[in-house]
């Protein structure tokens, strides 16, 4: 009887030292798998922002260097590749690179892609991929974001310090803003009627009216040096996170524009995403090879709930409603890959 015992309780024992060790191997609760893109070359396929549509569960990747947009159904991970858009060679004689498609933000039944190599914006049907009006600018886009209220694209041109505003069905250039600093990052405030966007160089963040067009407010996050980059929104806690390039920062534009909060990430960040549902913080930081997932509470402070290895180069994710983030790639990955995190079921 005694036998049975200490048996018992060995086992007991073994069975808990084994859950604690796989706890061990695995404490993120997150699985990371790659899923390869066409058309790579030797150098990887340059990525920039990604765009995720929930209406059709589509993540969208324009693939710069490839002259293509990629769409990846996000419940299968099946990628469409969708050619033919301008791209080519740029740069001095010491840093030239094959650019094209860069930018993609989301509009209602439309996607709207920005491409570095002729400077244009193009319209696409969500769901047919039908190409619609197109637009060539004289500076380069980087950013774009759909604007529902007034059914506009605005889009950063920080090569001339610019914001440009076309009319979101014919893509005619409405406005002009000329600012400072350069335009980096943005976030559609609906609810406020505001655009916020930073001034890298100036480490700045600013608020300006969509209707005015006026720079209402601005706010220093003190990211350093590097400035600040990329930017997502709680809209309806009125609570701007801010991507630094080593951390994480949450501003109270609801009220002061006060840093309430910050979280670091490892170095390497540009942009980040922020589930609204879950209140999850997803930022990717390409020097680190890691990403920090972190939950914003309802009094703007953010607590980090996962540091998941991923891979250098990694950065700028967009998260699809199944709570799987897609991370495309910097320079730094030489990769053709996307980075996948999903929680485990």
């Amino acid at each position: 009887m005694q036998n049975r015992r200490l048996g018992l309780l060995l086992f007991t024992l073994l069975t808990v030292v084994l859950a604690l060790s796989l706890q061990a191997a695995d404490p993120t609760g997150y699985t990371v798998t790659m899923l390869p893109l066409p058309g790579a070359s030797a150098a990887g396929i340059s990525m920039d922002y990604l765009g995720y549509d929930p209406s059709t569960n589509s993540v969208w990747v324009p693939a710069g260097n490839t002259g293509s947009v990629d769409v990846i159904d996000a419940a299968t991970n099946k990628v469409t590749q969708l050619t033919g858009f301008p791209s080519g060679e740029m740069g001095s004689a010491t840093r030239k690179r094959i650019v094209g498609p860069s930018s993609v933000t989301i509009g209602k039944g439309t996607v709207y892609i920005g491409d570095r190599f002729d400077s244009s914006v193009n319209a696409l049907d969500a769901r047919t991929h039908k190409r619609g009006a197109s637009v060539k600018l004289d500076s380069m886009p980087d950013g774009l974001a759909y604007v529902a209220s007034t059914n506009e694209v605005w889009v950063t041109t920080p090569r001339d310090k610019t914001i440009r505003i076309l009319d979101a069905t014919t893509l005619v250039q409405k406005e002009k803003l000329t600012f400072e600093g350069n335009p980096e990052g943005f976030a559609v405030d609906e609810t406020r009627g505001r655009f916020y966007t930073n001034m890298e160089d100036k480490d700045l963040t600013l608020a300006i009216d969509l209707k005015s067009r006026k720079t209402v407010s601005s706010w220093k996050p003190a990211c350093g040096e590097d400035g600040p980059h990329g930017i997502k929104l709680d809209e309806k806690g009125g609570y701007l996170m801010v991507a630094c390039s080593t951390k994480t920062e949450v501003l109270d534009v609801g009220k002061s524009g006060a840093v309430l909060s910050s979280v670091d990430t490892g170095d390497g960040v540009d942009d980040l995403d922020y589930a609204s549902a879950s209140h999850l913080v997803y930022v990717g930081a390409a020097k680190a090879g890691e990403l920090t997932i972190a939950h914003l509470d309802a009094a703007g402070k953010l607590t980090v709930v996962a540091k998941v290895p991923t891979h250098t180069g990694a950065r700028n994710g967009v998260v699809a409603k199944s709570g799987t983030l897609f991370l495309g790639h910097s320079g730094l990955g030489s990769l053709s890959d996307l980075v996948v995190v999903a929680p485990k079921k």
